[in-house]
Protein backbone atom coordinates (compact mmCIF):
# COMPACT_ATOMS: atom_id res chain seq x y z
CA UNK A 1 0.00 0.00 0.00
CA UNK A 2 2.68 2.50 1.07
CA UNK A 3 6.24 2.13 -0.14
CA UNK A 4 9.27 4.34 0.45
CA UNK A 5 12.08 3.61 -1.99
CA UNK A 6 15.47 5.00 -0.98
CA UNK A 7 13.93 8.27 0.21
CA UNK A 8 16.10 11.17 1.34
CA UNK A 9 14.28 14.20 2.75
CA UNK A 10 14.68 16.91 5.36
CA UNK A 11 14.64 20.60 6.14
CA UNK A 12 16.74 22.94 4.00
CA UNK A 13 20.17 21.42 3.71
CA UNK A 14 19.67 19.22 6.77
CA UNK A 15 18.54 15.73 5.77
CA UNK A 16 16.51 13.72 8.31
CA UNK A 17 15.60 10.68 6.18
CA UNK A 18 18.60 8.98 4.65
CA UNK A 19 18.04 6.45 1.87
CA UNK A 20 14.97 5.13 3.71
CA UNK A 21 13.08 2.16 2.30
CA UNK A 22 10.10 0.37 3.85
CA UNK A 23 6.60 -0.89 3.10
CA UNK A 24 3.39 -0.53 5.12
CA UNK A 25 0.67 -3.06 4.34
CA UNK A 26 -2.86 -2.23 3.27
CA UNK A 27 -5.49 -2.36 6.01
CA UNK A 28 -2.92 -2.67 8.79
CA UNK A 29 -1.62 -0.43 11.56
CA UNK A 30 2.08 0.17 11.11
CA UNK A 31 3.79 1.82 14.06
CA UNK A 32 6.88 3.99 13.58
CA UNK A 33 9.33 3.79 16.49
CA UNK A 34 12.67 5.31 17.36
CA UNK A 35 14.35 7.92 19.53
CA UNK A 36 13.73 11.65 19.16
CA UNK A 37 15.18 12.88 15.88
CA UNK A 38 15.01 9.44 14.25
CA UNK A 39 12.74 10.77 11.49
CA UNK A 40 9.35 9.37 12.47
CA UNK A 41 7.30 12.55 12.06
CA UNK A 42 9.36 13.44 9.00
CA UNK A 43 8.15 10.24 7.35
CA UNK A 44 4.53 11.35 7.75
CA UNK A 45 5.20 14.90 6.57
CA UNK A 46 7.15 13.68 3.55
CA UNK A 47 4.48 11.19 2.58
CA UNK A 48 1.81 13.90 2.89
CA UNK A 49 3.70 16.25 0.60
CA UNK A 50 4.71 18.75 3.28
CA UNK A 51 8.42 18.07 2.76
CA UNK A 52 10.22 17.64 -0.53
CA UNK A 53 11.72 14.30 -1.48
CA UNK A 54 15.34 15.02 -2.43
CA UNK A 55 16.09 11.51 -3.67
CA UNK A 56 14.10 8.31 -4.08
CA UNK A 57 10.35 7.89 -4.48
CA UNK A 58 7.13 7.21 -2.59
CA UNK A 59 4.46 4.88 -3.94
CA UNK A 60 0.82 4.40 -2.97
CA UNK A 61 -1.01 1.38 -4.35
CA UNK A 62 1.80 1.03 -6.87
CA UNK A 63 1.46 4.61 -8.12
CA UNK A 64 4.34 7.04 -7.79
CA UNK A 65 3.08 9.94 -5.63
CA UNK A 66 6.48 11.59 -5.17
CA UNK A 67 6.02 15.35 -5.21
CA UNK A 68 2.22 15.23 -4.98
CA UNK A 69 0.73 18.10 -3.00
CA UNK A 70 -1.08 17.66 0.29
CA UNK A 71 -4.30 18.83 -1.42
CA UNK A 72 -3.97 16.20 -4.15
CA UNK A 73 -3.21 13.46 -1.64
CA UNK A 74 -6.18 14.45 0.48
CA UNK A 75 -8.78 14.94 -2.23
CA UNK A 76 -7.70 12.46 -4.92
CA UNK A 77 -5.63 9.79 -3.19
CA UNK A 78 -7.56 9.37 0.04
CA UNK A 79 -4.68 10.23 2.39
CA UNK A 80 -5.53 12.10 5.62
CA UNK A 81 -3.03 13.47 8.14
CA UNK A 82 -3.66 14.16 11.84
CA UNK A 83 -0.51 15.98 12.99
CA UNK A 84 0.89 16.22 16.49
CA UNK A 85 -0.62 18.82 18.83
CA UNK A 86 -3.91 20.64 18.52
CA UNK A 87 -4.96 21.78 15.06
CA UNK A 88 -8.49 23.07 15.51
CA UNK A 89 -10.21 26.41 15.04
CA UNK A 90 -10.62 27.10 18.74
CA UNK A 91 -13.29 29.81 18.56
CA UNK A 92 -15.45 27.83 16.16
CA UNK A 93 -17.89 25.18 17.35
CA UNK A 94 -17.43 21.44 17.05
CA UNK A 95 -19.95 21.44 14.20
CA UNK A 96 -18.17 24.26 12.37
CA UNK A 97 -14.80 22.51 12.69
CA UNK A 98 -16.33 19.40 11.15
CA UNK A 99 -17.85 21.46 8.34
CA UNK A 100 -14.44 22.91 7.54
CA UNK A 101 -12.94 19.43 7.58
CA UNK A 102 -15.41 18.37 4.91
CA UNK A 103 -15.24 21.51 2.79
CA UNK A 104 -13.64 19.68 -0.14
CA UNK A 105 -16.60 17.30 -0.19
CA UNK A 106 -19.19 20.02 -0.60
CA UNK A 107 -21.54 20.95 2.23
CA UNK A 108 -24.31 18.54 1.27
CA UNK A 109 -22.01 15.51 1.47
CA UNK A 110 -20.24 16.83 4.56
CA UNK A 111 -23.57 17.29 6.36
CA UNK A 112 -24.55 13.74 5.44
CA UNK A 113 -21.33 12.33 6.87
CA UNK A 114 -20.98 14.39 10.04
CA UNK A 115 -23.61 12.38 12.00
CA UNK A 116 -21.86 9.07 11.30
CA UNK A 117 -18.55 10.53 12.49
CA UNK A 118 -20.17 11.93 15.64
CA UNK A 119 -21.57 8.49 16.44
CA UNK A 120 -17.96 7.34 16.90
CA UNK A 121 -17.35 10.04 19.53
CA UNK A 122 -20.37 10.32 21.87
CA UNK A 123 -18.72 12.86 24.18
CA UNK A 124 -17.84 15.15 21.28
CA UNK A 125 -21.37 14.76 19.98
CA UNK A 126 -22.67 16.10 23.30
CA UNK A 127 -20.55 19.25 22.81
CA UNK A 128 -21.66 19.86 19.25
CA UNK A 129 -22.29 23.59 19.66
CA UNK A 130 -19.44 24.29 22.09
CA UNK A 131 -16.30 26.14 21.02
CA UNK A 132 -13.55 23.68 20.18
CA UNK A 133 -11.23 25.45 22.62
CA UNK A 134 -13.59 24.55 25.49
CA UNK A 135 -13.22 20.82 24.91
CA UNK A 136 -10.85 18.72 26.98
CA UNK A 137 -7.60 17.57 25.40
CA UNK A 138 -9.05 14.15 24.75
CA UNK A 139 -12.18 15.56 23.16
CA UNK A 140 -10.11 17.85 20.95
CA UNK A 141 -8.02 14.93 19.71
CA UNK A 142 -11.16 12.93 19.01
CA UNK A 143 -12.56 15.90 17.07
CA UNK A 144 -9.36 16.08 15.00
CA UNK A 145 -9.56 12.39 14.17
CA UNK A 146 -13.26 12.69 13.39
CA UNK A 147 -12.60 15.61 11.06
CA UNK A 148 -10.11 13.47 9.14
CA UNK A 149 -12.55 10.55 8.99
CA UNK A 150 -15.14 12.71 7.21
CA UNK A 151 -13.11 12.13 4.07
CA UNK A 152 -13.31 8.35 4.53
CA UNK A 153 -9.57 8.07 3.94
CA UNK A 154 -7.90 5.00 2.53
CA UNK A 155 -4.78 5.99 4.44
CA UNK A 156 -4.65 7.69 7.84
CA UNK A 157 -1.38 9.24 9.01
CA UNK A 158 -1.45 10.09 12.71
CA UNK A 159 1.31 11.62 14.81
CA UNK A 160 1.38 11.11 18.60
CA UNK A 161 -2.37 10.64 19.17
CA UNK A 162 -1.92 9.98 22.91
CA UNK A 163 -0.18 13.25 23.87
CA UNK A 164 -2.03 14.97 26.71
CA UNK A 165 -4.72 12.31 26.96
CA UNK A 166 -5.81 10.24 29.92
CA UNK A 167 -5.09 6.49 29.76
CA UNK A 168 -8.80 5.77 29.27
CA UNK A 169 -9.08 8.14 26.30
CA UNK A 170 -5.85 6.77 24.82
CA UNK A 171 -7.35 3.29 24.93
CA UNK A 172 -10.48 4.56 23.15
CA UNK A 173 -8.40 6.26 20.42
CA UNK A 174 -6.30 3.14 19.85
CA UNK A 175 -9.42 0.98 19.66
CA UNK A 176 -10.88 3.33 17.08
CA UNK A 177 -7.70 3.07 14.98
CA UNK A 178 -7.83 -0.72 15.31
CA UNK A 179 -11.44 -0.73 14.14
CA UNK A 180 -10.59 1.50 11.16
CA UNK A 181 -7.78 -0.82 10.12
CA UNK A 182 -10.00 -3.87 10.48
CA UNK A 183 -12.43 -2.18 8.08
CA UNK A 184 -9.68 -1.59 5.52
CA UNK A 185 -8.04 1.74 6.36
CA UNK A 186 -4.26 1.73 6.26
CA UNK A 187 -2.88 3.46 9.38
CA UNK A 188 0.68 4.75 9.70
CA UNK A 189 1.24 5.98 13.24
CA UNK A 190 3.93 7.66 15.31
CA UNK A 191 3.43 7.09 19.03
CA UNK A 192 5.60 7.42 22.13
CA UNK A 193 3.31 5.21 24.22
CA UNK A 194 5.10 2.24 22.73
CA UNK A 195 3.74 -0.80 24.53
CA UNK A 196 0.10 0.29 24.34
CA UNK A 197 0.49 1.17 20.67
CA UNK A 198 2.16 -2.14 19.86
CA UNK A 199 -0.78 -4.02 21.36
CA UNK A 200 -3.07 -2.38 18.79
CA UNK A 201 -0.65 -2.49 15.84
CA UNK A 202 0.11 -5.12 13.22
CA UNK A 203 3.65 -4.17 12.29
CA UNK A 204 6.41 -2.05 13.77
CA UNK A 205 9.16 -0.16 12.01
CA UNK A 206 12.10 1.25 13.95
CA UNK A 207 14.13 4.15 12.62
CA UNK A 208 17.46 5.53 13.69
CA UNK A 209 19.08 8.57 12.05
CA UNK A 210 16.47 8.38 9.29
CA UNK A 211 17.27 4.79 8.37
CA UNK A 212 15.36 1.55 8.81
CA UNK A 213 16.88 -0.62 11.52
CA UNK A 214 14.04 -3.03 12.23
CA UNK A 215 10.75 -4.16 10.71
CA UNK A 216 8.80 -6.98 12.33
CA UNK A 217 5.31 -7.95 13.55
CA UNK A 218 4.19 -5.80 16.47
CA UNK A 219 3.45 -8.77 18.73
CA UNK A 220 6.97 -10.11 18.24
CA UNK A 221 8.49 -6.75 19.10
CA UNK A 222 6.25 -6.42 22.16
CA UNK A 223 7.78 -9.63 23.49
CA UNK A 224 11.34 -8.52 22.68
CA UNK A 225 13.40 -7.88 25.85
CA UNK A 226 15.26 -5.14 23.96
CA UNK A 227 12.14 -3.04 23.38
CA UNK A 228 12.99 -0.34 25.93
CA UNK A 229 16.54 0.01 24.65
CA UNK A 230 15.19 0.16 21.11
CA UNK A 231 12.78 2.95 21.94
CA UNK A 232 15.30 4.92 23.95
CA UNK A 233 17.85 4.94 21.19
CA UNK A 234 19.62 1.61 21.04
CA UNK A 235 17.91 0.22 17.99
CA UNK A 236 21.21 -0.66 16.39
CA UNK A 237 22.04 -2.87 19.35
CA UNK A 238 19.16 -5.24 18.75
CA UNK A 239 20.32 -8.53 17.22
CA UNK A 240 17.09 -8.83 15.20
CA UNK A 241 17.73 -8.08 11.51
CA UNK A 242 15.43 -5.90 9.44
CA UNK A 243 12.75 -7.74 7.55
CA UNK A 244 12.65 -7.35 3.80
Amino acid sequence: MIEFRNVTAGYGEFMILNDLSFEAARGKITLLLGPNGAGKSTVLKTLFGLLKVRQGSIHLDGLDITGASAKDLLTRRGVAFVPQGRNLFGQLSVWENLELGGITLGMKTAHQRIPEVLDLFPRVKERLHSAASSLSGGEQKQLEVGRALLLRPKVLLIDEPSIGLSPLVVTDVFRLLRDLADRGTTVLMVEQNVKSALRMSDDAIALESGRLVLHKPADELLADPHIERLFLGGAHASPTPARA
